[in-house]
């Protein structure tokens, strides 16, 4: 998982980092009243790496699990603790799928 070191993201930061669009973080923040980054005087949004955390768990729930916006709404509320644990643990386990991968890629060479 990476570590989030600026205070604030803009949403073009979060955008990559989700690899979602800006038009889909915008609509999600109408969806969601969990997703409300603050805003500069001028009207940029600042993403927090709580909002960060909270848009990674709605992707999961939207993205990867394929549920409707109110199936997801309903998870988040309900789960959102242990949805966060059960990323925690994926990303987790990808790291370690790719080191393995490397290792693997390794020994097939030193045959």
């Amino acid at each position: 998982m990476e570590e989030f070191s600026k205070r604030y993201y803009k949403i073009r930061d979060v955008a990559e980092f989700l690899g979602v669009s800006q038009s889909t973080l915008r609509y999600w923040e109408t969806v969601f009243p969990e997703v409300a980054p603050t805003r500069t005087a001028t009207g940029i949004r600042q993403y927090t790496a709580s909002d960060i955390e909270t848009l990674r768990i709605l992707h999961y729930l939207l993205k990867t699990k394929g549920l409707k916006v109110d199936a997801a709404k309903a998870q988040f509320r309900q789960n959102s603790a242990n949805i966060s644990k059960r990323l925690k643990i994926i990303s987790e386990l990808n790291e370690l799928r790719s080191e393995l991968e490397v290792m693997l890629m390794s020994l097939t060479k030193r045959k």
